[in-house]
């Protein structure tokens, strides 16, 4: 009889075992490549130390399973779970880190963007020279301090995981505080908040008088079936109706397109329509990555779109430190890879802030920046065409003209107009764990206006 008994135990246990293995097996691609890239990216683009990622940005139920390794003369990373499904993504000086297959040529020649520094002889923002301090009478900066230390952990938690926290008043720094192992000189990964400088690449082609974004969108594996009407400003809206799953915590079409895919570009127009354009706002990263590759389409070369992101913006308003990376393709990966300096994150809010105006030069249109903050008809108040908004009140203390670039682990640059302010927060945890209201509210509060 209890033979029997240990026979059946130990049928069910190699049961449970088949199914868990089974289950998770397909997920160990998207483990290894996470990890892989953001090994691969945090070594390579910021010189973080291989502990300092895992016990940071690898943090993650699942993806703390893998194994990593830094070939520093090669310039790759590799990760694995328990030696299956290795995955490799290499640096590349210019483009930053590709999350490879193995049907990549490391070999090929590549192209790189012209870079444009910005002249030092300015103070930040408008140049790279240290501010000058600047002390304003309505400020109460003993509050203000209290409120920005109090978004920093303390006797190492991990309750709040606040990397940096900056805070600019008329285009002055009055608090800047950093997490141990970080600077002002570090540079962080944005994820989504990238969404905000894809759409203003379109803001700027706009200007130029080369692109309507009220035009069906160019795509021509389109042209014959009912989503020929999607249109730019639809994709930029996340209002084109098309199908797309946005669910980080599983096999997803986001995490596919962003752990699997050689071509990003392709992942969202190949989805077919579920909804009519206008109809239903569905959140996604595809669309992005959709609207780089017709961004890429504009140009008669391949060198042409990486110089354009460059010159035409990111240079031009001083984020020299900002890297956007690519995919395998050659397409920037506009939904998600942007890194740059918590400075550098600053200046794009400014732009916005004041306008489009860069220190005396229009960069955008007025009107670019009213229609990035003007809400999409389905978001319920809460999405502009690749920012946030709080027009529908997710941060009730919060003024309700406040829009924002927003990414995964609760990166964000919130542009208040009405105090002329631009608060950016960098870290590893999101709303509701990380209070995003207390802390806006906050730092507000210590503005007398």
């Amino acid at each position: 009889m209890k033979k029997r008994i240990f026979t059946l135990l130990g049928l069910i246990a190699v049961i449970v075992l088949f199914y868990l293995g089974f289950s998770t097996y397909p997920k160990l691609d998207l483990i290894s490549g996470f990890s892989a890239k953001s090994i691969a990216s945090g070594h390579f683009m910021d010189n973080r130390s291989q502990e300092l990622i895992e016990n940071g940005d690898n943090d993650i139920d699942m993806i703390d399973l893998a194994t990593n390794t830094i070939v520093e003369n090669g310039n790759f990373a590799t990760a694995s779970v328990y030696g299956f499904k290795e995955r490799k993504a290499i640096y590349r000086k210019g483009l930053g880190v590709t999350l490879i297959d193995s049907d990549f040529d490391e070999t090929k020649t590549y192209e790189v963007p012209n870079r444009t520094p910005v002249s030092n002889i300015l103070a930040f923002p408008y140049g790279n020279k240290e501010p000058k301090d600047t002390v304003f009478s309505n400020v109460d900066y003993a509050k203000l301090n209290s409120v920005v230390a109090n978004a920093f952990d303390v006797g190492g938690k991990k309750d709040k995981r606040t990397r940096s926290l900056l805070v600019i008043y008329k285009d002055k720094i009055i608090a800047e505080k950093y997490d141990s192992g970080f600077n002002k000189d570090s540079k962080i990964l944005g994820w989504s908040m990238t969404k905000s400088i894809t759409s203003a690449m379109f803001g700027v082609l706009q200007k130029q008088g080369k692109y309507d974004i009220y035009k069906p969108a160019p795509v021509a594996e389109w042209t014959n079936d009912s989503r020929k009407i999607i249109t730019t400003n639809d994709l930029l809206h996340m209002n084109s109706g098309l199908e797309w799953e946005e669910n980080y915590s599983t096999i997803c079409d986001a995490t596919k397109m962003l752990f699997m895919s050689e071509d990003m570009s392709r992942a969202q127009l190949e989805k077919p329509a579920a909804f009519k354009p206008d109809m239903h706002w569905n959140y996604s990263s595809g669309t992005t990555n959709l609207l780089s590759g017709i961004l890429r389409q504009q140009f008669k070369t391949h060198q042409e779109y990486l110089d354009f992101w460059y010159l035409a913006l990111i240079d031009k308003i001083g984020m020299n430190s900002m890297v956007i990376e690519t995919d395998m393709a050659g397409n920037y990966v506009g939904s998600s890879y942007g890194w740059a300096t918590t400075r550098d994150w600053s200046k794009f809010g400014l732009l916005y802030l004041h306008k489009g105006n860069w220190n005396g030069e229009e960069i955008l249109e007025e009107r670019w920046v009213k229609y990035s903050a003007k809400p999409t008809n389905t978001s319920k108040g809460k999405y502009g065409a690749q920012f946030w908004l709080n027009a529908g009140g997710r941060f009730p203390d919060v003024p309700r003209e406040m829009y924002f670039c927003s990414g995964f682990q609760g990166q964000m640059v919130a542009i208040i107009p009405s105090y002329d302010l631009v608060i950016v927060r960098m870290g590893l945890k999101e709303d509701p764990e990380f209070d995003f209201n207390g802390m806006l509210s906050g730092i507000i509060a210590t503005i007398k206006k």
